[in-house]
């Protein structure tokens, strides 16, 4: 039997075993939480022009200054200025120009008088208060400058960057591809939700959790089924699988005498990285690489398979998605229950997060069996015992793994 290896030495043999799947370009609302695979600059100043930033006049601001309510400034207005529009006049001692927000700054004004400041007129304004000197001014390029490095390669798209790219007037742009994450669950004992649910089987819950955290890590999930005991079928429906960028199975990989997910893997030429971690809950969790697929068969308990694809598969198909930020982030919090476990093992216990007088909390969920999938549905963080750790009691701080 193979020795189990350590977390942290599983997840640096997975991580170097996986690269991005490729890249494509999409339309821009179709970019939302991808990475982009490309540096994208600035091909002209933003705002292009100075430009108004409220409703109001443009002026001199000597012909305003020492203005009140008793004693108005009193400006022939030019013309009505639009959004889009282009000024016709030059602003002249005297004179003002109605400007909307947004519209290009008339050649000689310096200051833009806020409407509510004003009587509103279109003709010939009166002007109660004075602003700053360049009050209310957009200046040229103040938000991007013409050449300038807008977004780098390998930044996550969230709706800000997405209208700064159109803003500079990307329609479209080049990302790394979402991994295709093909899905199989094996075991005779394994029926899909509504099937006849006969004495002795099991209904087939893994292949659900693990597409939505595919999904959530940003893959696109591919179902293949249930795979029953047979070593025809079970090589069949890995065939089919190893076209995808990534292989996921549940089940089949402990020492039982009907697992033959082991020898359907080595048949295609699975180099073996490791079969079993020291981690609780999913010791019996193995990586390998068929070729330039990587291979996760994870536990058949539902929770086991759960932590396990947090640990190994999440982090790798955020890698192949051109992430930076493999892990989860980690915080620290006061542990509210008293904990036993054994010693060497690093486990993972399903846990509730509080914040308590602004102090991080965390109790468990209950019960923390592996087949108990509830705990992970009651849960929104887990908790991360060390090896070394046996005995823990309340008031002590732990790590934990916001979900």
């Amino acid at each position: 039997m193979k020795q189990a290896v350590r977390v942290a030495e599983a997840q640096e043999m997975v991580l170097g075993c996986v690269q991005p799947v490729g890249v494509e370009k999409v339309a821009l609302l179709e970019a939302l939480h991808r990475v982009t695979a490309e540096e994208v600059t600035a091909q002209r100043h933003i705002p292009l022009d100075d430009n108004s930033a409220m409703d109001g006049y443009a002026v001199r601001h000597t012909d305003v200054a020492g203005a009140t309510r008793d004693r108005p400034a009193v400006l022939e207005v030019l013309e009505i200025l639009p959004a889009g529009k282009r000024p016709r006049q030059r602003i002249a001692p005297g004179t003002a120009v109605k400007i909307m927000t947004g519209a290009p700054l008339p050649e000689g004004a310096d200051t833009v008088v806020q409407v509510e400041h004003t009587d509103g007129s279109d003709t010939r304004v009166q002007i109660y208060r004075a602003p700053h000197l360049g009050s209310n001014l957009r200046r040229r390029g103040e938000d991007i400058r013409q050449g300038e490095c807008v977004l780098a390669a390998q930044t996550f798209l969230r709706p800000a960057e997405l209208g700064v790219l159109a803003s500079v007037g990307k329609a479209q742009v080049l990302v790394y591809q979402r991994p295709r994450v093909a899905i199989l669950a094996t075991g005779d004992e394994i029926i899909d939700p509504g099937e006849p649910d006969t004495q002795g089987k099991i209904i087939n819950s893994n292949s659900y959790t693990l597409a939505g955290q595919v999904a959530e890590a940003g893959g696109s999930a591919l179902l293949l089924g249930v795979a029953p005991d047979d070593r025809a079928i079970m090589s069949q429906r890995i065939a089919s699988g190893l076209r995808a960028d990534v292989l996921i199975t549940s089940g089949g990989v402990s020492v039982g005498s009907f697992d033959y997910v082991r020898e359907c893997l080595d048949a295609f030429g699975c180099q073996v990285r490791f079969w079993t971690v020291a981690v609780r809950p999913g010791s019996p969790a193995t990586f390998g690489m068929v070729g330039h697929v990587p291979v996760f068969s994870l536990p058949g308990n539902p929770v086991a398979s759960m932590v396990t694809f947090e640990l190994f598969v999440r982090p790798a198909l955020r890698k192949m998605m051109g992430r930076r930020d493999l892990f989860r982030p980690r915080l620290d919090a006061v542990l509210q229950d008293e904990v036993e476990k054994r010693r060497g093992v690093r486990t993972l216990l399903r846990g509730v997060l509080r914040q308590d007088e602004g102090q991080p909390t965390v109790t468990t969920t209950g019960p923390q069996g592996s087949g108990i999938l509830r705990s992970m549905s009651l849960a929104n963080c887990l908790i991360d015992l060390p090896e070394d750790s046996e005995h823990l009691q309340p008031g002590t701080r732990v790590q934990v793994m916001p979900l």
